[in-house]
């Protein structure tokens, strides 16, 4: 969605170094957006987007209007259940049938073989997954490790609204993350006490809301999430926060297991 960072010049070379061709879009999409979000005042510089997607090998930038993907009469929207449904799912409706949608229009648009994107976004890379399998999509989507600053906080194009000082006290997710991995590497495996591990953390910072910090399993539905804690629970494979921060709400997700990777699947 534009105000590029060093997380998306990653995705474009490793898109650069796969493949012939590199088209890389910008769109603010509406469609992805609630009515209390911050479309309007959501970052822009496509001067700036241009220069990093150039230095970082893009053969081509496509940037619609908003009148070209979403003319007059358009109706149709897609909608991939199951995995879209806890976690953002929940506490933005309708986010991911805006995301699915605008990513099936622009997979027609240029059908290109492989599609990279970033693990930052687990939960809408499982659902673009999902779309991608169930609609026949032949396309290979590659998941590429998150990008971070030197602090830890996961790159967004949303950190420009903070400070630094404020920036600095966002690596409460990373650190409640990291509690959890170390909680489950010590041996835990109930999934409440999991969570709980996490969660202590934020009782450190006053300023962090913390909408959900979930362990899951690679699908994001074999854990139980919201239900009842389990004594083994060998699904698990993921732990996802988002929280609210200074106004703005941050996501990150590490894996409980550092080896474990998204890798790519068609």
């Amino acid at each position: 969605m534009g105000y590029l960072h060093e997380g998306h010049a990653t995705l474009i070379r490793q898109a650069r170094q796969a493949c012939d061709v590199v088209v890389l879009s910008i769109f603010i999409n509406p469609l992805q957006f609630g009515p209390k979000e911050d479309l309007a005042k959501y970052p822009r510089d496509l001067e700036r987007d241009l220069r990093i997607a150039g230095g970082a090998g893009v053969d081509a930038v496509f940037f619609p209007e908003i009148s070209t993907m979403y003319p007059p009469g358009f109706d149709t929207r897609v909608v991939v259940s199951g995995v879209s449904e806890p976690l953002d799912g929940a506490a933005r409706p309708g986010h991911f049938v805006g995301v699915a949608t605008v990513v099936l229009k622009l997979l027609n648009l240029v059908q290109p073989g492989r599609v990279f994107l970033g693990e930052k976004d687990w939960q809408q890379l499982a659902v673009l997954r999902r779309m991608v399998t169930d609609l026949n999509v032949p396309v290979e989507v590659v998941g590429v490790p998150t990008v971070r600053e030197t602090s830890g906080l996961a790159m967004s194009s949303r950190n420009s609204y903070l400070t630094a000082a404020q920036k600095e006290r966002a690596t409460v997710l990373l650190r409640a993350l990291r509690a959890v991995q170390d909680a489950y590497t010590a041996g835990e495996r109930r999934t409440a006490a999991l969570r709980q591990a996490g969660l202590d953390v934020f009782t450190q910072e006053t300023d962090a809301q913390v909408e959900y910090l979930e362990v899951v399993g690679a699908d994001l539905l074999s854990s139980d999430m919201l239900e009842r804690e389990r004594e083994e629970n060998d699904s698990m494979t993921r732990v996802l926060v988002a929280a609210r921060m200074y106004g703005v709400r941050l996501i990150d997700n590490v894996p409980l297991d550092s080896g474990m990777s998204a890798g790519a699947s068609t």
